[in-house]
């Protein structure tokens, strides 16, 4: 095993990782402050990358572009919203639901499994191309990280604001937010848009990065948020309390998981078995609270007692 083809290899990772970072975040808005677990990102990932790709290729600027796949994402956020607070759907379902029909409806959008672009004939924001041998400003690394801070600074400020305040009650205790005055409905729906916007921006920078959207990029999209949202926590959430840095901390984990995941790949490891370990580190890292009040608690009782 060549140590320099994982050098090599490193600012590709964290290139990708940064770009799955601002799911991460999206997804850190439905798993941490709404308490839901959003199902809808597999397919508002890809959705974000379609409408993306599809505006360039007809001639839009990248901007607009993104600017499209972002409401879009939000779109998709709304339909689960909807599902959930007006038609009764537990949040779980909708999301499945949403994603199930975003398939079919991605499809329609890209015209068919999957749509390439030129970074030679279209003007991109970010590509495999730009990791190296291009001036500072177009590196990739460096576009996406200026996205996350000004995304993060932006969801800072709105989650300080009144509406941003009744959101976070909504997850805490949505009866005591209802006793409150809060629509609580309504800050469920602004949530899951607010989240499916970001997993949206993220599908369209990701298409952009790897030069296609295809219907299954999204695949898997929750699992590998949720263990940047986890890895974060474990590592960052001693270190970092503000809310804003919390969020930080979740876009590094996501360029922790993409690192680990380069590095198990040079090692040799069957790339198949790639989403079942990424799955099992989910499982271990959500298991671990469970078992430190369940099992590491009581034994500490019983020590305690004894002395």
């Amino acid at each position: 095993m060549n140590l320099l083809n994982l050098f090599n290899a490193l600012p590709g990772a964290v290139a990708q990782g940064l770009i799955w970072g601002i799911t991460a975040i999206g997804i850190y808005i439905t798993f941490r402050i709404l308490d839901i677990a959003d199902l809808t990102v597999d397919g508002s990932l890809c959705t974000g990358g379609a409408v993306c790709i599809m505006m360039m290729l007809s001639g839009h600027n990248v901007f607009v572009a993104m600017l499209a796949a972002t409401c879009a994402g939000m779109i998709t956020g709304l339909i689960t919203g909807l599902f959930h607070t007006f038609m009764g759907i537990p949040a779980i379902l909708a999301g499945i639901l949403t994603q199930l029909a975003l398939y079919s409806i991605n499809l329609k959008i890209m015209g068919k499994a999957n749509q390439a672009i030129n970074v030679d004939k279209y003007n991109l924001l970010v590509s495999l191309r730009y990791i190296k041998g291009v001036p500072f400003y177009k590196n990739t690394i460096l576009v996406v990280a200026i996205c996350i801070v000004i995304l993060i600074m932006i969801l800072y400020w709105f989650f300080g604001t009144e509406q941003g305040c009744a959101l976070r009650a909504t997850g805490c205790n949505g009866n005591m937010s209802r006793a409150q005055g809060i629509n609580t409905d309504f800050s469920k729906v602004l949530g899951l848009m607010l989240s499916n916007g970001l997993v949206g921006l993220s599908g369209a920078l990701l298409s952009q990065y790897q030069g296609f959207s295809d219907i299954n990029m999204g695949r898997g999209a929750i699992v590998i948020g949720l263990a940047a949202v986890i890895i974060g926590e474990a590592i960052f959430g001693r270190i970092f309390h503000n809310f804003g840095f919390k969020l930080l901390g979740v876009a590094f984990g996501s360029i922790l998981y993409y690192i680990v995941l380069q590095t198990v790949i040079w090692m040799g490891v069957d790339t198949d078995l790639l989403k079942m370990l990424s799955a099992l580190v989910v499982a271990v890292f959500l298991a671990i609270p469970y078992w430190k009040t369940k099992y590491f608690a009581k034994s500490n009782i019983k020590k305690g007692g004894a002395e």
